[in-house]
């Protein structure tokens, strides 16, 4: 309940403060090419319940029909924009709404692809 709690108040803060660079980000991503600005992957969170994450799209829109599900390298596939975003994590920021919607917490495992 406590942890629930402070990841609640730490994303909330999290996203308030962040909001203007997130907003920039997200008009970057549009403006860098086509498609969404979020990529959305189906994750097991906690108990095995599945949900969607949610990060900056640093790829073209159809990246999954030109190759493999993993990046190694230099993949022509990352965006200019996806690429500085990478190198800092900035692709990480929007997983802060799956915390504040309680499918993450800032502490604790990773969830995996299923």
């Amino acid at each position: 309940m406590i942890k629930r709690w402070f990841d609640w108040l730490a994303s909330t803060l999290g996203l308030l403060l962040l909001l203007p660079l997130l907003l920039f980000l997200a008009v970057w991503i549009k403006l860098d090419s086509q498609g969404s600005v979020f990529f959305r992957q189906e994750r097991v969170g906690r108990g095995g319940r599945l949900f969607r994450i949610h990060k900056f799209r640093t790829m073209v829109s159809d990246a999954e029909l030109r190759g493999l599900q993993i990046t190694v390298g230099a993949d022509a596939r990352v965006t200019p924009a996806g690429q500085w975003l990478r190198k800092y994590k900035l692709d990480e920021l929007p997983q802060l709404l799956d915390v504040w919607l309680g499918d993450m917490s800032l502490v604790g495992p990773r969830p995996e692809v299923p």
